[in-house]
C-alpha cells in the first residue's frame, strides 16, 4: 500500500479492555434497519520488513495463507458535542450482534465473488 491509499484510509485510536491504544482502521459503513453501523479491524502493517523494492504488500517468502484479523462492529453515533463528529459505542445486543456479523459476512462474500470472477 502506497503512501496516497494510506491517505486515503480512516483510522481511528481506540482503547482496548485492557486499556492499551489501539489503532483500528475503517473497513466499512453499513445500515441495518434504519441504524449506521461501522466495520473496524485492527491497522495492518504493510512493511513487511524485507525492503527489497520488489514487494508492495507482501514477499516471496511469506506464505500465502492470510493472516487473521479482529474485526469488530459498532454503532454509528452522532456525537453531542460536535456535529460533525461520530463516536462508535459497541453493540450490547447479543442477538443484534449476531445479525450484524451475518450481514457482513455476506457482504465480504459478495464482494468476495465479484472479484474471483474480474
Amino acid at each position: 500500500m502506497t503512501a496516497e491509499d494510506m491517505e486515503d484510509q480512516d483510522f481511528i485510536e481506540g482503547v482496548d479492555e485492557d486499556g492499551n491504544k489501539v489503532l483500528l482502521q475503517v473497513v466499512r459503513y453499513f445500515f441495518y434497519n434504519g441504524e449506521e453501523y461501522v466495520v473496524l479491524g485492527d491497522a495492518q502493517q504493510d512493511d513487511c520488513g524485507c525492503h527489497c523494492d520488489e514487494c508492495e504488500h507482501s514477499c516471496e517468502d511469506e506464505e500465502d495463507d492470510e493472516e487473521a484479523v479482529n474485526l469488530y462492529i459498532m454503532k454509528v453515533v452522532p456525537s453531542a458535542e460536535d456535529e460533525d463528529t461520530e463516536e462508535f459505542e459497541p453493540v450490547e445486543d447479543e442477538d443484534l450482534l449476531e445479525k450484524l456479523i451475518a450481514v457482513v459476512q455476506t457482504d465480504f462474500e459478495k464482494e468476495e465473488e465479484l472479484g474471483d470472477e474480474e
